[in-house]
């Protein structure tokens, strides 16, 4: 019997971060379901790819658990872009495209995903592998809808200053479940992923 991998205890560059300041870190490759959509996340379409995520997850858990490769559920994060990067800072949430992500351990393969949603029914979730490399990155305390000015001061301060502009799209780690965490308790990682201008 193995003990049971938290990539929360043993990543904590990926989870961590000092609210209010932004730090540069380096991001390794990554595994994760994703399902990808439009919109604003109180939009249906954000709540069905959760529909389709969790189920997934946790059948590839229960699966690994009983090859003794047990692993807790990380939470959920979601990568966001626009065409215009503003729509963020000035909140015109309907242009938003989002990528919803639930990450995996590396030795989560795409056939246990394919397994896993073949048998809980579920459609349009896939194994991908995410590189993020080099990332400015924050811890926000408070709703969701208070992000922007931390988002402005990244893109029109922190990036200018180091010479540097965007790389993957902006990406969101929910360390509080919003169903139980008071909208100023919620915790939630921010990270830019950037390339030299």
């Amino acid at each position: 019997m193995t003990d049971k991998l938290d990539l929360k205890k043993t990543d904590k560059t990926y989870y961590g971060g000092k609210p209010g300041e932004w730090a540069r870190v380096t991001i390794p490759p990554c595994r994760y379901l994703s399902v990808s959509g439009q919109g604003a996340p109180e939009d249906a379409a954000y709540a069905a790819a959760m529909e389709r995520l969790y189920p997934v997850a946790y059948g590839v858990k229960f699966a690994k658990k009983a090859e003794g490769r047990d692993f807790v559920v990380p939470p959920l994060s979601t990568q966001w872009w626009a065409d215009d990067p503003s729509a963020f800072g000035e909140g015109r949430r309907d242009e938003w495209h989002w990528q919803a992500l639930i990450r995996m351990p590396d030795f989560v393969e795409a056939s246990d995903v394919g397994k896993a949603a073949e048998e809980k029914g579920v459609t349009g979730v896939s194994l991908i592998n995410l590189i993020e490399g080099e990332c400015f990155q924050t811890v926000h305390i408070g709703p969701y809808s208070d992000e922007g000015p931390t988002l402005v001061r990244l893109h029109e301060e922190v990036m200018p200053e180091a010479q540097v502009t965007f790389g993957q799209p902006h990406h969101e780690i929910y360390l509080s479940d919003p169903r139980r965490a008071a909208p100023e308790k919620l915790r939630t990682v921010i990270r830019q992923p950037v390339v030299p201008l």
